[in-house]
């Protein structure tokens, strides 16, 4: 299977040398927008993966469509009207699309939705991730779908920071922290009367979110037309 990467910054990179070290892969190209490259350049692509960014979606749909390819997108802060743009995408190819690719993080999104009705009466919930310095957007879509997570059905109101003087309310708190080269933190507290209960995930490196999005990869390659998400890819 041949790989074609959007992105040349540090996780393209990663992303590149664990591809050409991946037993049935190889590495297509790596396409950086930024240095005026695109991956219609590249030539007999099976799967791309999109590490790049939100500015890019275009460039990417129009890639898909022209050469029927199947996407890994991996790139988050993306806005409402351009979610849509993927799931229209995802009518025409097939389309993985997932905040983080990270095994543990879906593991973890999973033990949150199944242990928040247990708790939720007794206990305020709050979410805290931290990233490096260069992360853009905050708060990361790994809270936000954590959040999700945690609130399918929009019961809570959605507190992202506090300022001020107000009292609690039923809502959930998403705080975000950026610093350093921390590769990835979520913290899912649960904090009840004389008890807490934490959910945590710690990212040592981004090989983890590569060797994920390879995974995706290969599933995408073999998949009917249609928008999965890494619960399809691992669980389903």
């Amino acid at each position: 299977m041949k790989i074609a990467i959007l992105g040349g910054g540090v996780m393209g990179k990663v992303l590149a040398a664990m591809t050409e070290e991946k037993d049935g892969m190889e590495l297509a190209g790596v396409a950086e927008p930024l240095n005026g490259e695109s991956p219609e350049d590249l030539k007999d692509v099976d799967v791309i993966i999109d590490f790049s960014n939100p500015a890019n979606l275009a460039m990417l749909t129009e890639f898909c469509r022209s050469r029927k390819c199947p996407a890994v997108i991996a790139t988050t802060g993306y806005s409402e009207e351009q979610l849509v743009e993927i799931k229209e995408l995802a009518k025409e190819v097939p389309v993985v699309f997932s905040a983080n690719y990270s095994l543990g993080i879906n593991v973890m999104k999973r033990v949150i939705a199944e242990i928040t009705p247990i708790l939720e009466d007794d206990f305020d919930i709050e979410i805290i991730e931290k990233h490096h310095n260069k992360k853009l957007d905050a708060p990361s879509g790994t809270a936000k779908m954590l959040l999700g997570a945690a609130d399918p059905d929009g019961k809570y109101e959605h507190v992202f920071g506090r300022d001020g003087n107000r009292k609690r309310e039923k809502e959930i708190g998403v705080h975000a922290i950026r610093g350093g080269t921390i590769a990835g933190e979520h913290t899912v507290i649960f904090a009840g009367e004389d008890e807490i209960f934490e959910v945590k995930h710690t990212a040592g490196s981004k090989k983890i979110f590569a060797a994920g999005a390879l995974t995706a990869a290969a599933f995408a390659g073999k998949a009917a037309t249609g928008f999965y998400t890494m619960e399809d890819v691992l669980f389903g």
